[in-house]
């Protein structure tokens, strides 16, 4: 299942396109999203870059809070990484969101990846007092 608001920000977001993720379910404060991870991924250590897993995680949040249907964007994140991620893994993102008020919503992501916790991802965003107008 996915949103209208989340299929237009996806038509619209290049970086995540790239990144060839794939949007499996989105709604109001939820998402989970899948990718694979190319060898223009990794890092030098031959595994996949932190930013590729923090960028999916992040992708993940911004879904989950537009998908209410008011703008929301980040404004503080952090990223916490349990296992490598190799060249040719599947990752898979499911954000949650944990709290939100009228400005504020905190989100956690988790990214799995051979059934395992290979990432832990908390955001917060701030609701603009904008609606999507699609």
């Amino acid at each position: 299942m996915t949103s209208p608001i989340v299929d237009h920000m996806m038509a619209n977001d290049a970086f995540s396109r790239w990144l060839g993720i794939d949007v499996l379910d989105a709604q109001p404060g939820y998402c989970r999203l899948q990718m694979r991870v190319s060898s223009s991924m990794s890092n030098g250590f031959k595994v996949a870059h932190g930013g590729i897993a923090y960028s999916l995680a992040d992708s993940a949040l911004a879904f989950a809070a537009n998908a209410h249907g008011e703008k929301a964007m980040s404004i503080d994140c952090s990223m916490s990484y349990l296992k490598a991620i190799n060249e040719g893994d599947t990752i898979e993102a499911i954000a949650e969101e944990q709290h939100r008020s009228k400005r504020l919503g905190r989100y956690q992501v988790r990214l799995i990846s051979n059934g395992k916790a290979v990432g832990l991802f908390h955001g917060t965003v701030m609701f603009l007092g904008e609606m999507w107008d699609l």
